[in-house]
């Protein structure tokens, strides 16, 4: 039997459905990617709508849906795909499906989330990259003469923040706070979202990298494996994290569906690093 007469045989369908409908198939795709996945906080939020394949009446896995521009009310993007292994090598046939069903213009992905990314470069045009994701890869060991690190008291005096919102950690020098940061748990478990933000007339000094060593080893004594994000356009961040002991494991990509023309009005904006 030849493949068409093969897919001839299969009765495929997408179907809108729950969030706790497609919460199994969710658990295999996070166990199998073994990434922090920026997005996984969207189902929580309700900024998601989920819809199940099935495959001669077999649920065979989910796709979900997001807004760009108002993440709150519009699903214009698919941001997440998952088929099981015994039914993956018929992806190709569901996607467009779960393109009809959810009458999207877009297509988001991590790159090294494998299935969508194909799923990206096979369906979509005008591709995009504009975060770096990054994961935990050495420890570091440095030191700052007189700078103490420490949990922010209610009483601190704060410099103005531009970029990030205080953390509850801070980075104290000459009696002044010249840094301040935290880290989020809106990432899957067990990953947290490492943020930072260095006072603008003490950066170049060390001391972004400082605290976020720090960060790291506070993300791990609560639990917590550490990653983070930056814009790509962002090279002051990215060395900073570089030189932190994070390395890059990912990119945010963005592309239009190829049957609706037009260009790409790029990815949602995602919070970057301040300068070091």
């Amino acid at each position: 039997m030849n493949r068409t007469s093969y897919l001839y045989t299969m009765n495929i369908h997408v179907f809108k459905t729950e969030l706790k409908e497609i919460l199994p198939f969710r658990s295999l795709f996070l166990h199998e990617g073994n990434f922090q996945f920026i997005s996984n906080a969207f189902h929580q939020r309700g900024w998601s709508d989920c819809y199940l394949p099935t495959v001669n009446d077999i649920r065979v896995g989910y796709g979900a849906t997001c807004g760009r521009g108002n993440w709150a009310t519009e699903r214009s993007s698919i941001f997440e795909f998952y088929i099981i292994p015994a039914y993956r090598k018929l992806a190709s046939t569901i996607f467009p499906k779960l393109i009809k069903a959810s009458c999207v213009k877009y297509i988001e992905s991590q790159s090294n989330d494998v299935l969508l990314t194909s799923m990206l470069l096979e369906f979509s045009q005008n591709i995009n990259a504009d975060t770096i994701l990054f994961e935990d890869h050495t420890a570091t060991h440095y030191a700052i003469p007189f700078a103490v690190f420490r949990l922010r008291k209610d009483d601190d005096k704060l410099f103005e923040h531009k970029v990030e919102g205080a953390g509850e950690y801070v980075l104290e020098a000459d009696g002044e706070i010249v840094a301040t940061g935290g880290f989020l748990l809106h990432y899957n478990l067990p990953y947290s979202d490492l943020y930072m933000e260095v006072k603008e007339d003490r950066r170049r000094k060390g001391y972004g990298a400082y605290i976020l060593q720090e960060l790291k080893k506070e993300s791990y004594k609560s639990g917590r494996v550490p990653a983070a994000r930056c814009n790509i356009i962002n090279k002051v961040s990215k060395a900073t994290l570089l030189k932190a002991g994070l390395r890059v494991c990912g990119y945010g990509l963005a592309g239009d569906l190829k049957t609706q023309g037009g260009t790409t009005t790029g990815n949602p904006g995602y919070a970057a690093f301040s300068e070091d």
